[in-house]
């Protein structure tokens, strides 16, 4: 059985062949134009690959899905708290505690019931 973790495989979607292109100074230009029409920026990284994909295989590109840079940087920052969210709960689920507090209150019961034994034996001394 899979684990859950990691990305999901892509089955029959996978990507296995390789097209190389090379650009002249004036072509990138145009790109980097192109892709400023469509509100893209050309130095983050996944934007050209899929773009151009897209440009290919539909003849045009989808204006409606393009998301707006402050939107796309809170969709960023929700993914890394929920990252640090999940490593969060892998460790206390490797510690098997269920709440930070689980052994601490573990503990003030253990010490509870043996205070309870203590003056239970002071009262019996005492009473002798």
């Amino acid at each position: 059985m899979r684990k859950k973790a990691g990305r999901k495989p892509l089955g029959k979607h996978k990507r296995e062949h390789t097209v190389n292109l090379r650009f002249n100074d004036t072509e990138m230009k145009s790109i980097k134009i192109l892709l400023e029409s469509y509100n893209l920026d050309f130095e983050k990284r996944g934007v050209l690959g899929p773009f151009l994909r897209r440009l290919i295989l539909q003849d045009k590109a989808v204006v409606e899905t393009q998301i707006s840079d402050s939107i796309s940087n809170l969709t960023y920052q929700i993914n890394k708290i929920g990252t640090n969210i999940n490593q969060l709960v892998k460790v206390a689920n490797y510690k098997n505690l269920r709440s930070p507090n689980s052994k601490l209150e573990l503990e003030m019961h253990k010490s509870n019931e043996l205070m309870g034994k203590i003056f239970w034996l002071l009262d019996e001394k005492k009473n002798r």
